[in-house]
């Protein structure tokens, strides 16, 4: 089923400030909130999807990229993955939104079971070139992230007796409610250290490098940020891991432009090849191609190469390559050059006589973006 639109999910127009959007979740999340919608599944899916939203339309970055992109800004691993954030996390990054009112959760569906610390995420850039991206890539980084030191045991904290969370009666604009916050002694583990080497930290946890394969579809776009699900840091006791977040950076071709799923490539022909017209050979993201440049080609003509150009990261398709022919003109010429060039100014052959077919600039510029 297709995303609604973030906007459309909080209610708050385009323009709205971040104030605006910080009141108009908290508003959604105390409607759908799991306290007041015990064993509602459709309340836990609004709450959710609510939270989603918040989570790209509340950083500034996100929210530029999903004007941008819409949700496919977020596909293949990037944001959520598709609603993937467990309550957990939900909590463990808003809780402040709720104020007193809300610090948590008492069990939501009836489970009441143990919260869960995950681990903090990670976030490394990859560059990629145009032909990377054009075609899909699969990268073997090296990433320092924490794991459980070897010979870390764990123990049950007396504080909440394992459960992670601290829970209290609250009175609140709904009434008295049950509310629940983490454990301030094991950090909403559950668990406390028993024993540990020297070498590890306080939680247990120590470096360790490790190569992590990462796997790019085609189409990417520069600033685009995927994840790579419990590759991040590890969290003590039974905590799950961190994320790896990347953020894709492209590097500039030295012959490519790329202009969204299209690319552009410059030409130049000399002037004889261009009155009889030749056969050039030109780069493109799979490899070189040979083209027909046709006699009496005019500086300026765009040639189509459709399907050359970059995958659509939505899986629509192909942009097309452009090729832009310019006519280089010898700046430099010898006398018998010279004398020919002069004998042919006034020869009818040589006069400017545009047809309906030589668009102007102008004409050219709109049928690159129609």
């Amino acid at each position: 089923m297709a995303k609604r639109d973030y906007y459309e999910v909080l209610g708050v127009s385009k323009g709205a400030s971040a104030s605006e959007i910080k009141k108009a979740y908290r508003k959604k999340a105390i409607e759908f909130h799991p306290d007041k919608n015990p064993d509602d599944k459709e309340a836990e899916a609004k709450f959710k999807e609510a939270a989603e939203a918040y989570e790209v339309l509340s950083d500034g970055d996100k929210k530029a990229r999903y004007d941008q992109f819409g949700h496919q800004a977020f596909e293949n691993g990037g944001g959520f993955g598709g609603g993937g954030m467990n309550m957990d996390d939900i909590f463990s990054q808003f809780g402040d939104i709720f104020g007193g009112g809300f610090g948590g959760f008492s069990g939501f569906g009836g489970g009441g079971g143990q919260r869960r610390v995950k681990g903090s995420n990670l976030r490394i850039r990859v560059k990629l070139t145009l032909e990377e991206i054009a075609n899909g890539v699969e990268k073997k980084i090296k990433v320092k992230r924490k794991v459980k030191a070897p010979g870390t045991t764990y123990k049950t904290c007396s504080t909440c007796n394992g459960s992670g969370q601290v829970t209290r009666i609250a009175n609140t604009i709904l009434g008295r409610m049950q509310t629940s916050s983490p454990c301030n002694v094991c950090g909403g583990a559950g668990e406390t250290i028993d024993k540990k080497p020297a070498d590890a930290d306080a939680q247990g946890l120590k470096v360790a490098e490790e190569t992590v394969s990462i796997k790019i579809p085609a189409g990417v776009v520069d600033g685009m940020q995927l994840k790579v699900s419990g590759k991040g840091n590890e969290a003590p006791g039974n905590g799950i891991s961190g994320d790896i977040l990347v953020v894709i950076e492209e590097e500039v071709h030295d012959k490519l432009q790329r202009e969204g799923d299209n690319l552009h490539y410059d030409l130049y022909v000399s002037y004889p090849d261009a009155v009889l017209g030749t056969s050039k050979e030109i780069d493109t993201v799979t490899g070189k191609v040979r083209i027909k440049v046709e006699a009496g080609v005019q500086s300026g003509k765009i040639l189509r190469l459709r399907g050359k150009g970059i995958p659509s990261i939505n899986g629509y398709g192909k942009g097309d390559l452009l090729v832009h022919v310019n006519v280089w003109t010898p700046k430099t010429l010898s006398k018998q050059q010279k004398e020919f060039f002069e004998s042919m100014r006034e020869d009818e052959h040589f006069d400017p006589k545009p047809e309906s077919s030589d668009k102007s600039f102008f004409e050219k510029v709109k049928d690159m973006f129609s």
